[in-house]
């Protein structure tokens, strides 16, 4: 079995920082992530230095290639106004350019869903927890406590 793996770095200036992005394709998928080197350019030995001593802990975002394609739901409808409404959204939507950058959103995107589920699932523990506490000082009230 033969495996494939492709890593870049690019280095860029967005205007206000350097940035690097960390590209790593594997037979598996694609992933991406975004380091802040800060205000300064980095130099070839901090470069050297960074991917020497951080490149495999770095969070690659591992996805399918055909997730990456902006059409989430393949016009499903059977009305053909509405499929033809859908397919004009499709088409005017801006997306994001390169293959990295729609790595980096779809990361986002994965960690925004995962947020939301563990602010989910505290917001339900502590309303649980309320609520056993009032129901505890009900019973301690009851008891002329």
């Amino acid at each position: 079995m033969q495996v494939t793996s492709s890593s870049t770095l690019t280095i860029l200036h967005d205007g206000q920082f350097w940035i690097g992005i960390c590209e790593h394709e594997e037979s598996e998928g694609y992933g991406a992530c975004r380091i802040v080197f800060g205000a300064t350019e980095p130099t070839d030995t901090e470069i050297l230095a960074f991917v020497c001593r951080s490149w495999s802990a770095l969070a690659f975002d591992l996805t399918e290639d055909d997730t990456l394609l902006g059409a989430s739901s393949l016009l499903s409808h059977h009305n053909p106004k509405r499929r033809q409404r859908e397919a004009r959204k499709l088409v005017e939507q801006p997306g994001v350019g390169t293959k990295a950058q729609q790595a980096l959103s779809a990361g986002y995107e994965a960690r925004k869903v995962e947020r939301k589920a563990d602010a989910r699932e505290a917001r339900q523990a502590d309303s649980e927890r309320r609520f056993e506490l009032k129901q505890i000082k009900r019973k301690e009230k009851h008891k002329g406590r």
